[in-house]
């Protein structure tokens, strides 16, 4: 009988009894695990990540005001005789995959070809109602154009460096100020790479490898020990009384 309850206790497994072995597709295992710890956000321009404690900044203000332009002579006198020069530098340095040339080329369309095609059609078929008309609605429209181009990289220049709208939208401020905020930019961004230059480092030269020749260190233990005359040991006698 004992035998019998000892033996009961073993359950003899069969092949039904096995569990079913799950099938695993190729792959399958080299999925991307997910860690929220190693998660971090970052900044949508720089692609830098964040702390946690990150909050979006608030506007900050311009370096130099919209009317500023006699704090920097060279870009003022660049922007009043050559703007389309300024502007194409200013976009360089926006944007690093673009040469100025092109930027350069397009305001000078713009702008400046515009003035000249109305100043030829004044001095060659004079100034009625007619030609009037047509000039400034030539000049009108080249320059709302020059205005939505340039406020473009205007607003680029904002989102890069969190700048406020001052004193109103990209695109409005270069159609009412185009010069003065064509220099403005050129200013701003000279300050600000200006700040982010690293300060040149500091290098310190170790002194020069100092060496003992063999007759110089015997002369230094010797007078380490007390001189010459301390160089012979003394021998002591020990007799029995």
């Amino acid at each position: 009988m004992g035998e019998n309850l000892a033996a009961s206790r073993y359950v003899k497994l069969t092949k039904e009894h096995d569990t079913p072995i799950e099938e695993i597709r190729p792959g399958e295992l080299n999925q991307p695990v997910r860690v929220p710890q190693l998660e971090v956000r970052k900044c949508n321009e720089c692609g830098q990540p964040l702390p946690e404690s990150y909050e979006p900044p608030a506007d900050e203000p311009w370096t130099t005001g919209i009317f500023g332009c006699a704090e920097d002579p060279d870009s003022c006198l660049t922007g009043l005789f050559c703007p389309c020069v300024l502007f194409g530098r200013n976009v360089e340095r926006i944007k690093e995959d673009i040469s100025w040339r092109q930027p350069c080329v397009l305001h000078a369309i713009c702008v400046e070809g515009g003035v000249a095609l109305a100043a030829a059609t004044a001095i060659f078929h004079g100034v009625d109602p007619r030609t009037s008309f047509l000039i400034g609605e030539g000049l009108l429209f080249g320059w709302w154009m020059c205005g939505i181009y340039t406020g473009i990289f205007r607003q680029s220049l904002q989102k890069k460096y969190h700048l406020k709208n001052s004193p109103c939208d990209p695109c409005m401020t270069h159609c009412c100020f185009h010069l003065c905020a064509n220099c403005q930019e050129h200013r701003e961004m000279k300050a600000r790479l200006s700040e982010s230059t690293v300060t040149p480092m500091t290098v310190v030269n170790p002194p020069a490898i100092q060496e003992m020749s063999a007759n110089q260190n015997q002369e230094s233990v010797a007078s380490a020990n007390g001189g010459p005359q301390n160089q012979h040991t003394t021998t002591l006698e020990m007799q029995a009384l």
